[in-house]
């Protein structure tokens, strides 16, 4: 990365509902040689708007944005594809003299990205059989266990996903996927710049039922209904959005909307507190706390990646 940018670029990061987006908006505007990073597991889908607060239309015309929109939501979306298309995009960025404002909260993505970390592959077939096991997940958690006790220790032993992945690199390559990367406990001198939004719970639950009540004003169910329309039906990956799986077990399970909206926000909130948990690990992560008021600390926050990046010749 030092090859591409004479200076560290900055991350903007934090758990979901923090502003980190309007922050990074903010910013790009103020300088205007910025371009924005999406690091979002979900923001890659294309038709997947409303529900993963995606720039809006408006908001990438102001400012270019990068690394949403790059995949059908049908389709599977691997970290280490993530990570090329980063490649791609920062040489891009280079080239034309600007330099990336990365903002998001999915922490494997982030460090997929600044730790450069080595990523496994793929094994279609290994994953087929997995998935035909995949209605007893703790057996193959249990399976995990045995093959990889390290990478099952660091997993919620109920995210399919996750040890459905773990399991696939665990038997398709050989070796532990607990083995890939430089460790997920090891934190090196990176050349970025990582600034963390910090937010009090109460106003985390605040923010997120009311990012709710907004994006369902704005056609949240509607769309994800067109996702159920579709030729190619959403993807399991996809459909593990938050607030996407709940609105589908509404539309598909006949699960009663409040109830399914309720699910969602808790659901959103233990995650943000997951999010947090794993970035509060991280010691090179610089934080700006939000409290109640909100504005004034988001301006500091504005203040203080501005000033990040000014320090860096930007």
């Amino acid at each position: 990365m030092r090859e591409l940018f004479a200076k560290p670029p900055l991350c903007i990061l934090g758990p979901t509902a923090s502003g980190k987006s309007g922050v990074a908006m903010a910013v790009a505007e103020t300088l205007g040689n910025v371009e924005l990073v999406s690091i979002d597991s979900m923001q890659v889908y294309r038709e997947m708007n409303i529900g993963t607060a995606k720039p809006t239309a408006d908001e990438q015309a102001r400012v270019v944005h990068h690394l949403i929109d790059l995949s059908d939501p049908a389709d599977d979306f691997a970290v280490s594809m993530f990570q090329q298309a980063w490649r791609t995009v920062a040489a891009d960025i280079a080239e034309r003299g600007c330099t990336p404002l990365l903002v998001g909260g999915t922490g494997l993505y982030l460090r997929s990205v600044i730790d450069a970390f080595e990523l496994p592959g793929v094994y279609p077939e290994v994953r087929a059989d997995l998935d035909a096991r995949a209605h007893d997940l703790p057996a193959l958690f249990a399976e995990l266990l045995r093959l990889d006790p390290l990478a099952a220790s660091r997993m919620d032993p109920n995210n399919d996903r996750r040890v459905l992945r773990a399991l696939e690199v665990t038997l398709g390559s050989g070796r532990p996927f607990s083995s890939f990367g430089p460790g997920m406990e090891d934190y090196p001198d990176v050349p970025f710049k990582l600034l963390g939004l910090r937010l009090d719970r109460d106003v985390m639950i605040e923010r997120i039922n009311a990012r709710y009540e907004v994006q369902m004003h704005n056609g949240f169910l509607d769309e994800v209904r067109s996702l159920t329309e579709r030729d190619r039906p959403i993807g399991r990956t996809a459909r593990q959005a938050l607030g996407y799986r709940e609105l589908l077990s509404h539309l598909e399970d006949g699960v009663p909307l409040d109830d399914a909206l309720e699910t969602a926000r808790v659901r959103t909130r233990r995650f943000a507190r997951r999010q947090m948990k794993w970035f509060e690990r991280d010691p090179r992560i610089e934080w700006i706390d939000i409290d109640q008021s909100g504005e004034v600390n988001h301006d500091a926050a504005i203040s203080r990646a501005l000033a990040l990046l000014r320090s860096e010749g930007v």
